[in-house]
């Protein structure tokens, strides 16, 4: 069961922190989910979300690779084929485009390749995303790349309880996730409590943040905030500052369609006028 945050004894938590509960959690909870990345061991990640783990865990779970991403994330296929559930960190963006070899030809394919007996259970972890100053290799928006490719789900979470429980979903799922993590919003922070959990939409679920009846904004990740502002602001005229805001926090793709969404949901919320927004920088 996916898990996230409910309401009661609630305290100020960032979304780096709700990311590495949400490993620390799946690691307590089955022995089967190993940790492996550049510097994810004794350094505790560049973003600090994986510290503690090789201390509570050891280093056999939580493991510093050298600097090799399709060395990782081959390693991590193998893993997966032994019946592990690899969690592999892609310490930027740009740093996971030499895995792409292992990512588009086995670990989109495998599942289909053998007819459903080998799933690949992957989660694949890239702070991805500008807005914090970073040089190039270290801010690119590269969710197109992964939702083109069949085989693949990929998620972005928005809030400090969708990093908890998309993760938790992702790291549970018998298929490979890409799990992109706005690095402009890990030190954003909202009243969390990762001891009194809940179950959450199921990964490819739609959810609508703000209610309205003008527009309706349609987004996914770091643009939410940035949608949920344009909705809260004044309107021309008195009275008609009431925008409805879908945020599409699943970005998943399929084995059969390289943009599946919520289209249900997305629907149901939509009024008269619709608008989608992305962040990517240039």
């Amino acid at each position: 069961m996916t898990t996230v945050a409910a309401k009661p004894a609630t305290k100020p938590a960032t979304m780096a922190q709700a990311l590495g509960r949400a490993l620390r959690d799946s690691m307590a909870e089955d022995p089967s989910v190993h940790v492996l990345g550049e510097d994810v061991g004794a350094l505790g990640g560049v973003f600090r979300v994986t510290d503690g783990l090789a201390r509570e865990f050891g280093e056999d779970r939580c493991t510093d690779t050298p600097l090799a991403e399709a060395g990782i994330l081959g390693t991590a296929v193998g893993m997966a084929m032994y019946g592990l559930r690899p969690v592999v960190e892609m310490q930027f963006d740009a740093f996971a485009y030499p895995a792409f070899e292992q990512l588009i030809s086995h670990v989109a394919r495998m599942r289909n390749r053998t007819k459903g007996a080998m799933p690949m259970p992957i989660t694949v972890r890239v702070p991805y995303g500008g807005g914090i100053g970073g040089v190039e290799h270290h801010s690119d928006s590269s969710e197109a790349y992964y939702m083109a490719t069949p085989g693949l789900h990929v998620v972005t979470p928005a809030t400090v309880a969708d990093a908890y429980g998309l993760l938790r979903a992702s790291i549970a799922s018998d298929d490979p996730v890409v799990f992109l993590e706005p690095k402009r919003l890990y030190w954003s922070k909202a009243d969390w409590n990762p001891d009194a959990p809940q179950s959450v939409e199921p990964i490819g679920r739609a959810v609508v943040r703000r209610s309205g009846r003008s527009a309706t904004l349609i987004t996914y990740g770091p643009s939410v905030p940035v949608c949920l502002e344009a909705a809260a602001a004044p309107a021309p005229r008195a009275g008609t500052s009431k925008w409805s805001t879908c945020a599409r926090w699943c970005l998943s793709t399929t084995r059969r369609s390289p943009r599946p969404y919520d289209a249900r949901g997305v629907r149901s919320s939509c009024t008269s006028r619709v608008a989608s927004g992305a962040r990517a920088e240039r």
